[in-house]
């Protein structure tokens, strides 16, 4: 406040007199008797709470730098980007906001756009192609004017021509997987921005889909075993510039890779941070100042090579990143039928089938603390009817095959579940209904989980190593299939080989087996160091249904295949 301004207050004599006696005035004395009234404390701030996306746990830090800067407690819930979309349109996201990588399969429905109050992009990384060194060179991808003319059309040639074997998240679970797969249909279409679910180029997606190799749920996942197998069953990784920066730096591969920029436009991340609930629209907006701020944007340029949205920051922070790449935005159709029927296809129609066998504990502890009930609702979902996204993911899909291996003293016999292949379009793609095969095929699956008997003991290690020899001769047969075993246990194995002899085993079977991962689900009162030690031999992943439902945990696991 100026000096004018103070004199019209009128509060400027009285502080001029004040002063001019040379003391501070001596405060009034207080009635006798009465009560003293404390001050009243200042109002917690409610916990700010954030859905964001899986790939940005690496942002997690932030929690800690936002509530200092700003006095409002954040806290982050992560999840799957289509669990997570899911939950912000049928409005059980319990959160006050959401930060996804890219929010336009979210905004292309309307109960979407009505969720979202408002949105800020913090930061950007285009899904590019990360080719190692060596095929990038065999391929002439490493000269600077044969990169600066590649398309998504080439990268389709190179993955049809078996010139590119690449790692992808899953199209159907993931942002990059999803954009990646829209990349191409757009560029084959030649008109991205009126692209319509019936102008997709089939032919160009299925000579795409024939170089991905290594599929997975997310980058974390994918990263381990891309550093495992380049060179070998892999030598491209398609996902986030940011991601694949963080590779190169890392010093874990085998060879660096070389970023290549489709020519006709990336896809980018641009991770708005999105509002849900408006009666926190001030605590959003002060998140925001600071996350769009100076020391935020340059603590996300450094920590997690993310392109910063402050120009200034991308100024200063501008070698951190490749120079004098094409950084053309694809146009994204807002067709949600396109969306929602390039996904359907996919899992249907495009993407190498799923051949796994489910090895399934029946012993008596099986009949406690409801678990059998949950092991039958969990089988009877996957062959349910529904209609919500991720119930789509996790259902069983055309071309699959599914052999139930129940065990407890022993393995048990086998039972083949094959599902029908769909009809096939032949041009775009849609959302498509069962066929009245594939009705009577999942009714047969619901029929066999209910009738289940649980009763004996507990021989895992001996029923896991049962289902991988039955994959693997399944898979000399048949190779083009995507195998896995998974298994689900609620107790201790008391039966058949212990852990040191079912590696023994394992260790005796062909090289073959190390392509097929083991995805292990436990609860109830199951070892989870040994399980967790069986998964790190054999590959795959632990799922602890412990701490959500097993149903739900299975939508995870199909992810994975």
């Amino acid at each position: 406040m100026n000096v004018a301004a103070w004199l019209r207050t009128g509060l400027f004599l009285p502080a001029l007199l004040l002063a001019g006696c040379g003391k501070a005035p001596e405060p009034a004395a207080p009635a006798a008797n009465a009560p003293r009234v404390a001050a009243p404390a200042p109002a917690a701030v409610a916990e700010f709470r954030v859905l964001a996306t899986s790939d940005l746990r690496d942002a997690q830090p932030l929690e800690e730098m936002v509530t200092k800067a700003t006095g409002v407690p954040l806290k982050f819930t992560f999840g799957g980007t289509m669990e997570s979309t899911e939950a912000v349109l049928n409005g059980s996201a319990k959160a006050d906001a959401a930060w996804f990588a890219n929010a336009k399969y979210l905004l292309a429905d309307t109960q979407g756009q009505s969720r979202v109050k408002l949105q800020e992009k913090i930061m950007l990384s285009p899904i590019v192609v990360g080719v190692s060194q060596s095929q990038a060179k065999a391929l002439g991808w490493d000269q600077p004017a044969v990169a600066a003319k590649i398309t998504w059309k080439t990268v389709a040639q190179a993955a049809r021509d078996g010139k590119l074997k690449y790692a992808l998240s899953n199209p159907a679970t993931s942002n990059q997987g999803f954009m990646a797969l829209m990349g191409v249909a757009a560029a084959a279409s030649g008109k991205p921005e009126a692209l319509t679910a019936a102008d997709v180029d089939r032919g160009a997606i299925s000579a795409f889909i024939k170089g991905y190799k290594l599929p997975g749920d997310n980058s974390t996942y994918l990263s381990e075993k891309f550093i495992e197998q380049q060179g070998t069953k892999v030598n491209a990784f398609i996902n986030y510039e940011s991601w694949l920066l963080s590779l190169n730096q890392s010093g874990k591969l085998k060879e660096p890779l070389t970023l290549v920029y489709p020519h006709e436009g990336v896809a980018t991340a641009d991770y708005p941070f999105m509002l849900l609930n408006d009666a926190r629209r001030a605590d959003y907006q002060k998140i925001v100042d600071y996350l769009k701020g100076e020391a935020a944007q340059s603590w996300l340029a450094r920590t997690t090579l993310r392109r910063p949205v402050n120009s200034a920051v991308a100024q200063s922070q501008a070698a951190l990143f490749p120079q004098g790449t094409m950084l053309v935005e694809l146009p994204f159709s807002p067709d949600r039928a396109l969306a929602d029927g390039l996904i359907d296809a996919y899992l249907n129609e495009f993407r190498v089938p799923i051949a796994s066998t489910f090895v399934l504990d029946v012993s008596g502890s099986m009949n406690g603390g409801g678990r059998r009930a949950q092991l039958v609702q969990a089988l009877q979902y996957m062959a349910g009817e529904d209609p919500s996204l991720t119930g789509r993911i996790a259902r069983l899909t055309s071309r699959e095959k599914i052999w139930m291996l129940p065990f407890s003293d022993a393995p048990g016999q086998p039972t083949l579940f094959e599902l029908p292949a769909g009809r096939t379009a032949a041009r775009g793609v849609q959302v498509q209904q069962d066929s009245e095969a594939k009705k009577a095929m999942l009714a047969s699956v619901r029929d066999y989980a209910e009738q289940l008997k649980m009763t004996g003991s507990t021989a895992l290690y001996q029923s896991v190593l049962r289902g991988l020899e039955m994959m693997l001769e399944e898979r000399k047969r048949n190779p083009n299939y995507q195998y896995s075993v998974v298994a689900f246990t609620d107790g201790e194995n008391n039966r058949g080989h212990n852990l040191q002899q079912f590696k023994a085993a394992y260790a005796a079977l062909p090289e073959d087996v190390r392509a097929i991962p083991v995805f292990m689900v436990i609860f109830g009162e199951a070892n989870e160091r040994e399980i967790r030690e069986l998964v790190a031999t054999t590959g795959g992943r632990v799922f602890d249904a412990r701490k959500a439902s097993l149903y739900t945990v299975f939508k995870d696991i199909r992810a994975f295949q």
